[in-house]
């Protein structure tokens, strides 16, 4: 066991010597130097906590502030409701027919939708300045009925461009 101590402490190139002058000067002053003021972290992390929870409180704060028609009463969340989802339903049934031969008047439809959309979003900050109004109640309503209208007619042309012979076939009373 000690042959291999020995041998390993022999293999090793460790420095053995003594330090150079002044060495044991140089670590004294070092020691007796005053420390330089180090940047500590733990500050920054706890303003950057606050200032995040901060941000958290104050965005769901103006969120809570926004009036749609939802707001309103129970009844308008309903008929919102009601067009969300079958809006919702009319574009799932356009993207599903969407080809080539459609794609123009699928494109346009939607460009319109778009605009009733950006319509419907003056509505609503008109809603959060002016408060309950019954002419602006009945008008983003309205929106959503010429949304579903445009979507229903859109799908009414997408069968038409399909079956071009159901429209011949048809007898008119």
């Amino acid at each position: 066991m000690e042959d291999k101590l020995h041998s390993y402490f022999s293999d090793q190139n460790f420095d053995i010597h003594e330090p150079h002058l002044g060495h044991f000067e140089r670590f004294e002053r070092k020691l007796k130097q005053p420390k330089k003021r180090q940047f500590k972290w733990q500050w920054l992390s706890v303003a950057a906590s606050i200032t995040l929870i901060f941000t958290f409180w104050l965005g769901s704060y103006t969120q809570k502030q926004t009036l749609d028609l939802a707001d309103v009463s129970p009844k308008m969340e309903e008929v919102q409701d009601y067009f969300v989802s079958t809006i919702y339903q009319e574009l799932q049934t356009v993207e599903k027919h969407r080809s080539l031969e459609t794609e123009t008047i699928i494109e346009q439809a939607l460009e319109s939708i778009e605009e009733l959309e950006d319509e419907y979003k003056s509505f609503v900050q008109e809603l959060n300045n002016n408060g309950e109004q019954r002419k602006l109640i009945n008008a983003m309503i309205k929106n959503y009925q010429r949304r579903l209208d445009i979507l229903e007619n859109l799908l009414i042309q997408i069968d038409q461009i399909k079956n071009p012979k159901l429209l011949n076939d048809e007898i008119f009373i």
